[in-house]
């Protein structure tokens, strides 16, 4: 089969390989579409993510589809849940299976990834796509999942007020379900103008470039009281400094966003004197079900987070254009 391996920063590389051997719990699934995520854009432009460097060449690609080739579900197009927890350590065995520290994930580390036209993976990790959710909007069920635990956190009640930080796929989905959670007010910020227009589309009230004075914008929009929540899905310190400003007094920061440095800061003074809860999300658990049947019905729109696609053999070119952050999600589709 082929596959796409990263060799180094900017180091993409076509291999021929065997088909991979299909274990007990697991189905041979063969790929259909992949989405580049901003950790792929990572992994590609700095040879790691988060203090994790690339020792071995390595697949990439978590957000993906496929079609069962074996077992009870042969034939059925599904969404792949990437994360592998362990299933049996204290974290697991609380419910927070994101947390596992022996959790394997595509795409991270050594644990290949979906580029490649065939993967064999847990067969509970499999969840078959209704006709009415395409190949490429199962692909995108992953950041959905990331945005609706990162709600699951803040715990957003209907009237509040919201601040998304960031509007590339997370901060749209973001948008998206604080509308659906009837946030009474949502304001946006991005550093281009283009996703401040999508972010408009998708239910912000208030749409502000990040260009130092947003946060100003939005007290005065808020008369001074801030908002509840405050999302920051930029991985910019920037963005981060700006949520923070932007909450009101007793109000809670989640983080999604991963910084290129590894480091996250703000002002401590203004976090403390204001009582902050911050809270960071990391990706997600069981939200693949729900996410479908939000989809499913019409309630989250995936498709228009689209903006470019490429076939498999022009992966290269998807990621030289991701880490541009031209448009919103570039999409590779290695078959139908």
């Amino acid at each position: 089969m082929k596959t796409l391996r990263l060799y180094g920063v900017h180091d993409l590389r076509f291999t021929d390989e065997m088909v991979p051997e299909v274990r007990v719990g697991h189905e041979l699934v063969r790929v259909t579409s992949v989405g580049i995520c901003g950790s792929d854009s990572h992994w590609f432009s700095e040879g790691g993510i988060g203090g994790v460097p690339l020792t071995t060449p390595l697949v990439l690609g978590h957000e993906f589809t496929g079609i069962v080739e074996s077992g009870v579900l042969k034939g059925q197009r599904v969404a792949v849940d990437p994360a592998r927890p362990c299933g049996t350590c204290e974290w697991c065995l609380e419910g927070k299976p994101n947390l596992c520290p022996d959790i394997q994930f595509a795409g991270t580390g050594t644990v290949d990834g979906a580029l490649q036209e065939y993967v064999a993976w847990p067969t509970k990790n499999l969840f078959q796509l209704p006709t009415s959710v395409s190949n490429e909007e199962g692909a995108l069920l992953e950041p959905l999942g990331v945005a609706m635990h990162a709600h699951t956190l803040a715990t957003i009640r209907p009237g509040m007020t919201v601040g998304v930080f960031g509007c590339g796929s997370i901060g749209l989905l973001t948008i998206q379900l604080a509308k659906l959670s009837g946030a009474g007010g949502i304001f946006a910020t991005d550093i281009r103008p283009t996703r401040l227009e999508e972010a408009q589309n998708m239910g912000a009230n208030g749409a502000y470039l990040a260009d130092g004075s947003e946060a100003r914008k939005i007290l005065l929009e808020t008369h001074h009281r801030g908002v509840d929540i405050a999302f920051e899905a930029a991985g910019d310190n920037s963005a981060v400094e700006a949520a923070i400003t932007s909450v009101k007094p007793g109000g809670r920061v989640v983080i999604i966003g991963i910084p290129s440095e590894d480091r996250t800061t703000f002002t401590a003074s203004t976090a403390r004197r204001k009582g902050l809860t911050i809270l960071i999300c990391r990706r997600m658990k069981n939200t693949y079900p729900r996410a479908i049947n939000l989809v499913a019905q019409g309630k989250i729109d995936l498709a228009s987070l689209i903006s470019t696609r490429f076939p498999f053999d022009r992966s290269n070119e998807a990621f030289l254009l991701a880490e541009k952050r031209i448009g919103i999600k570039v999409m590779i589709n290695l078959s139908s």
